[in-house]
């Protein structure tokens, strides 16, 4: 029977080899309902499809001006000849503009996808799962503000016996995580801050939620991958860092796979101009280079709460498990 339940795609990336075991194709969604200020999707978002705008590359209203004369809301910002930006309190994101620019100088973010196309496209690459052991990953945005969508493709590739992992916040009712947790071979998800008012001031929403989903995993018995992003002056301090080996240690029980730290880099600011956005993070130095320092002394001091904390983002065995 026909699937045409359609979800919101923002990429499709084949080949991909950190996010989960073995080769794996990993799905980009549409819509988050954290807004971190280091985020360098900003396209993932909203969970409606946008238009950015690429300025460099217009060839302007008098060899083309296809866009201009489409726009039936005058949304549309031009500097001389040349489109300059989008009136986003005037957009109505219809795309019409998008759609008829002939070099890519106004960008569709969010295509959708029913279930069958995005299985098809699956099972195009089912011979490297089966080669590496790997499969498919969801990821986003986060994949849970369109479960209904995700929970029916996951649905699909365990009928074909292909690895499923999925990427989220955890930011999401416990209904809707129990309706995906039966077709999920690996869950992925972060600690941004053990402070929920911190948490709240650097992604828009406390952390409770988050951390009894995190518990609910584990009393599932759940394979999980936990992922900190280091930002310096954000949440490497030696009491967020001891509370969080405390809370992994006493209501996680230690029963995950991995804690991989992560560095702050300084991605995406192309992404936010052409949205319109400012970048919050503008001037902010990527800690990389403190890797070896910065990272291990971080993983050192959680080792000793028990965590199988590693610095950096390691490659996941097949045969990895709590």
């Amino acid at each position: 029977m026909a699937n045409n339940r359609i979800g919101k795609i923002i990429n499709i990336q084949r080949f991909t080899i950190h996010d989960g075991p073995g080769i794996r194709t990993e799905i980009f969604l549409k819509g988050c309902p954290l807004h971190c200020i280091w985020c360098s999707n900003p396209e993932s978002r909203h969970p409606y499809s946008e238009v950015g705008v690429n300025r460099d590359s217009c060839i302007g209203n008098e060899l083309c001006g296809k866009c201009r004369d489409v726009c039936i809301q005058g949304a549309l910002m031009f500097s001389g000849d040349k489109i300059a930006g989008i009136d986003r309190e005037k957009c109505t994101n219809c795309l019409a503009c998008a759609k008829v620019c002939v070099n890519d100088t106004l960008k569709i973010f969010g295509t959708d996808l029913t279930v069958d196309q995005l299985m098809k496209i699956i099972r195009a690459d089912r011979k490297y799962y089966d080669q590496s052991g790997g499969g498919v990953t969801f990821s986003g945005g986060d994949p849970l503000i369109q479960w209904e969508f995700v929970r029916d493709v996951l649905a699909q590739c365990k009928r074909l016996n292909i690895n499923t992992c999925v990427e989220s916040e955890l930011f999401c009712k416990r209904e809707i995580l129990d309706e995906i947790i039966p077709y999920t071979d690996l869950f992925i998800s972060d600690i941004k801050h053990m402070d929920s008012g911190q948490h709240r001031q650097i992604t828009n929403v406390g952390n409770e939620i988050i951390l009894g989903n995190l518990q609910h995993l584990v009393s599932k018995n759940m394979p999980l991958v936990l992922r900190i992003p280091i930002v310096t002056g954000y949440n490497d301090s030696e009491e967020n860092i001891r509370k969080t080996g405390e809370f992994i240690q006493n209501e996680l029980h230690n029963r995950i796979i991995q804690l991989q730290l992560l560095p702050f880099r300084p991605l995406g600011e192309d992404k936010y101009e052409s949205l319109g956005i400012s970048y919050p993070m503008t001037g902010t130095p990527s800690n990389r280079d403190l890797y070896t320092d910065q990272l291990t002394r971080i993983a050192e001091e959680l080792q000793k709460y028990g965590v199988p904390a590693v610095p950096g983002a390691m490659k996941l065995s097949e045969k990895m498990r709590v």
